[in-house]
């Protein structure tokens, strides 16, 4: 499978998060290998606030318009599959499939009124049962299971992570994302800790590019961070031509 292979190649793969046609068109344009969704940047075009507000028709739509607009393997971030139920998890990603979708991130924590991370045994049942019926409908799709611990937890990150990506590994995991982890000893120490390709994503505090191949990370994601950039540029564009009387600044 071409998108598996991406992730274990001598430097990271680094996905262009999308949330529209545009976006997917300058990706290409950019030549980036591979384009990832965000469900932050898509939810905030509708008007949600991240964490299932919209429903997964919604999420399919776009993602439709976006696969029919690329040649690039597209992974979809399912966040934690939009059901509690394996089975309607399995069938939004047989939906994303026939989409020509190679590729889904899931996460082990929901927002209810905040978020919280799933218990784990649980949820690694959850990834199994998934993993089991895909197999069995021959269904292939990159799963790459995103761990909310270092953005949930205070104490014993490291430990819980280690726990999780093991429970999640032998669960059929084909990878590991990991937001939020921004010092590299973390890092080195998560990647050491699995066979599987571990996922870093944008942070402040990030090493660069080449530290992190060195670092044995084998995927880079931005998450929302470029989007909610964009529009940080767009408002100080209007506010430019409603300073100016003019839309002078614009060209």
């Amino acid at each position: 499978m071409e998108f598996k292979n991406l992730h274990s190649q001598d430097k990271p793969l680094l996905i262009g998060n999308v949330w529209d046609v545009p976006s997917t068109k300058t990706a290409e344009k950019l030549n980036f290998q591979a384009i990832g969704t965000s469900s932050s940047a898509i939810a905030s075009i509708l008007g949600y606030n991240d964490g299932e507000e919209m429903e997964f028709s919604e999420l399919e739509y776009f993602v439709k318009r976006i696969a029919i607009n690329t040649n690039l393997p597209l992974s979809v971030d399912l966040e934690s599959g939009y059901s509690r139920k394996p089975k309607e998890i399995v069938n939004h990603i047989k939906r994303l499939a026939e989409l020509g979708v190679v590729g889904i991130n899931i996460e082990d924590s929901v927002i209810s009124e905040k978020r919280i991370l799933l218990n784990a045994n649980d949820f690694a049942k959850t990834l199994k049962e998934i993993k089991e019926e895909l197999e069995k409908e021959n269904v292939d799709v990159f799963i790459n299971v995103r761990t909310d611990t270092f953005i949930l937890l205070q104490e014993n990150v490291i430990e819980e992570t280690k726990k999780r990506i093991h429970l999640y590994q032998n669960a059929g995991a084909n990878g590991i994302f990991v937001p939020c982890i921004e010092k590299e000893n973390d890092i080195k120490t998560i990647v050491d800790s699995t066979n599987l390709p571990i996922n870093v994503m944008c942070m402040p505090n990030l090493p660069n590019f080449e530290t992190l191949t060195k670092l044995g990370v084998k995927r880079i994601s931005m998450g929302n961070f470029l989007f909610d950039k964009m529009y940080d540029k767009f408002e100080e564009s209007l506010q430019t031509v409603l300073n100016q009387s003019s839309f002078k600044s614009i060209f």
